[in-house]
């Protein structure tokens, strides 16, 4: 008896389901075409010209990022439609803190055995995220890999690419002290620190609605800061993820200078308290660990704090007055 063949599919990749996803998310993905984006997706590459006007010198800036264990989360929960406005966040938000407006944007979902119903819904939230933050979807990778993850498993990833105008790089250079620090409420723990959380609280615990209040997505804050930017009102920005507010503000100081935090200055969010019972976790861990209610920080000079927290209102955005640069080696007190 002749043996019978062997095909792709019965290895556990279907490359025809990988095929019929993406013909399900065409909708989705042209949404988020902009005018600098050339053709579509499909190709090998995605291909878009870089936005010079106005700009002496451009420089392209780049970002590679994860949602992390959150897409645990996300898969407890049965809901995979926010996680993909995560991964564009965690990306376009380390990129616009240097001055760079996001261009275009690559994702990777890498998963044991194609859901068409989870991957349409994780991909349906890149593009909305790419719309969010105002850049083009332009292609990516769906990988299906059936022994490194489980059927119902995934993974996913993106990178981004944007421009900014080498006179106006935010490197944190014009930063001195006196300056003033605002921060820029968050959306909750946004895509950090989950390890932990799945450690303080019970599968049947994270069902409910506290699951439901973590897996919100990571705002977006590309609008408001390259605002701020175009108004010159900014010396520095620090993206707050992992690291908190003392891993994250140092990047973006000068040497000879850090940073003094009031914690009095806002009202941290609730959701972090209980963490921090449950888990019972240190005060100190908490603020290494998540963004506790401020997911970006600007530097600016004393006397700009009005015009931009008048400007962020506008946005609806809320922010507070949370420090101040003072002389040092780089550490935040606090």
């Amino acid at each position: 008896m002749a043996k019978k063949s062997s095909t792709y599919k019965d290895a556990g990749v279907d490359i025809a389901a990988a095929d019929k996803l993406l013909e399900g998310l065409d909708r989705a993905i042209a949404s988020t075409k902009q005018p600098w984006q050339v053709g579509g997706i499909g190709g090998f590459s995605g291909l878009f010209k870089a936005p010079s006007r106005g700009m002496k010198t451009p420089l392209l800036c780049a970002c590679t990022d994860s949602v992390g264990t959150k897409v645990l989360l996300a898969k407890l929960l049965g809901k995979h439609d926010t996680v993909g406005i995560d991964v564009v966040a965690m990306c376009v938000n380390d990129m616009v803190v240097c001055g760079a407006k996001p261009l275009a944007f690559l994702d990777y979902f890498a998963t044991g055995g194609i859901r068409q119903s989870v991957a349409h819904d994780v991909i349906a939230g890149v593009a909305r995220g790419c719309r969010q933050a105002g850049c083009a979807l332009i292609g990516g990778e769906t990988a299906e890999m059936p022994d490194l993850y489980a059927p119902s498993e995934y993974d996913l990833a993106g990178f981004a690419v944007g421009v900014v105008d080498a006179a106006r790089v935010l490197d944190g250079k014009q930063v001195r002290t006196g300056d003033a620090v605002l921060g820029l409420a968050s959306t909750g723990v946004h895509s950090n620190g989950f390890s932990l959380i799945r450690k303080a609280f019970s599968k049947r615990e994270l069902k409910g609605a506290l699951g439901l209040r973590l897996l919100k997505p990571t705002r977006i804050y590309v609008r408001e800061l390259l605002e701020l930017q175009r108004n010159g009102l900014m010396t520095a920005a620090a993206h707050i993820t992992g690291g908190g507010l003392p891993g994250n503000l140092p990047r973006c100081l000068p040497k000879g200078c850090s940073v003094r935090i009031d914690r009095r200055a806002w009202r941290i969010p609730a959701v972090f308290k209980h963490i921090q019972r449950k888990g019972s976790v240190t005060d100190e861990e908490m603020f290494r660990v998540f963004n506790m209610g401020i997911g970006m920080a600007v530097v600016c000079r004393p006397g700009k704090v009005e015009r931009i927290r008048g400007i962020l209102s506008k946005m609806k955005q809320r922010s507070y007055v949370i420090g101040e640069v003072v002389k040092g080696d780089g550490e935040v007190t606090m």
